[in-house]
């Protein structure tokens, strides 16, 4: 098997799952109980949680534990929107999100609100001038992401933080989910910001949320007591120190794994170009762990699965995407739907070698010549 999908899901390190057993096996109380069990786990969860903030630049109790990214953006989105329904019904955002984000922004279309998304332009970022054309003193929320999940295309974010802090009212929510351990992420600026641990080496079923301590959000989970009065649900002693181990490492060893993802990214570039009927969709300012490209005249989804045949593992569109329709992101880029239709994406860590991406080449030149009937190369 040679996988690249780690955009999708990366395996858990072993010193986060090793923090996690212990933690769980330690600490059996319940957080909330008022005995010598329970405190001690409420000890436990707030020294990672101190950890946490520290280490993203925010504190403690900025900090919610979700479930997973896809919670914490629903959590953001429409807990801003409901909490600011007397300001105004106006929401900006982009084609790029991830599903947890479009589809927050369908159901809030539905209940009244007004989405207005924003071009984006060749280069991948979003088309600032037209920001500033669709703000409006009833915009309540602007949602985008740092890095997207299809292209990896990075956002000027500071850019965006400076144009909407001319409108108090607009609150800005960044899904960081696929940019958090690839390249710096700061909070300064920003309202909310989710996170998904699976993403860089922590557990599946985790996630955070960082809220600004003054921000009201509208709860969408109601019941018993946890750490915050957003989110209801008995608090994870064990999750919370995993994800704090996930995020250490992650900062820990971020500039060495961009490194080596450069050298990768080219070696994949130079490699797939020189089909003729390969097409590379992410810009060249995308994050170097995403690559997506399409073959010209071969669905993706057909593509993607004569690879699974043969061992490789990729992905088209986001793992959380409906299949079968065209890349939002690659036709937002490139404004032609064939070529979104035939898109999918390549995604690497540091746990990928130069071994595994010389067999990957190999197999997708034999699959490149049993679909488009092509010798391989120029």
């Amino acid at each position: 098997m040679i996988y690249l999908d780690y955009a999708a899901n990366a395996p858990v390190e072993a010193p986060v799952l090793d923090a996690f057993l212990t933690a769980e096996q330690t600490f059996v109380g319940n957080p909330n109980s008022n005995h010598p069990a329970g405190q001690a786990a409420l000890a436990a969860m707030e020294r990672a949680t101190e950890s946490i903030a520290a280490l993203l630049g925010a504190e403690p109790n900025e900090i919610i534990y979700t479930s997973g990214a896809t919670e914490a953006n629903n959590l953001a989105i429409k807990g801003i929107a409901y909490a600011k329904r007397h300001t105004g019904h106006h929401i900006i955002s982009t084609p790029l999100e991830h599903s947890s984000v479009g589809g927050s922004l369908t159901y809030l279309q539905e209940q009244g609100w007004e989405i207005d998304f924003l071009d984006i332009t060749r280069d991948g970022t979003a088309d600032l001038q037209q920001l500033r054309e669709l703000l409006r003193q009833d915009t309540v929320l602007a949602a985008i992401c740092a890095v997207d999940s299809e292209l990896g295309t990075i956002q000027p974010l500071d850019k965006i933080k400076a144009i909407l802090k001319d409108y108090p009212n607009c609150h800005l929510h960044i899904d960081a989910t696929q940019a958090f351990g690839r390249i710096p992420v700061s909070f300064a600026g920003v309202d909310t910001l989710s996170l998904a641990p699976h993403k860089f080496g922590g557990l599946n079923g985790s996630g955070l949320l960082l809220k600004r301590k003054n921000l009201v959000l509208e709860p969408q989970l109601h019941g018993g007591g946890s750490t915050t009065i957003y989110r209801s649900g008995t608090p994870a002693a064990a999750l919370a120190v995993s994800i704090e181990t996930a995020l250490r490492l992650a900062l820990q060893h971020r500039a060495e794994r961009f490194e080596q993802a450069v050298l990768y990214n080219q070696m994949l570039r130079e490699s797939l170009i020189r089909y003729t009927g390969v097409r590379i969709n992410s810009p060249e300012n995308s994050v170097p762990q995403i690559l997506n490209l399409s073959v010209q005249n071969v669905r993706g989804t057909v593509f993607q699965r004569m690879l699974a045949e043969r061992g490789g593992c990729v992905s088209v569109k986001s793992a959380c995407s409906a299949q079968g329709t065209p890349s939002g992101a690659v036709f937002a880029v490139s404004r032609d739907r064939k070529n979104a239709l035939s898109s999918w994406r390549v995604s690497i860590s540091h746990r990928t070698t130069e071994d595994q991406l010389s067999a990957f080449l190999q197999i997708f030149d034999d699959c490149y010549r049993k679909l488009t009937g092509k010798e391989g190369t120029i």
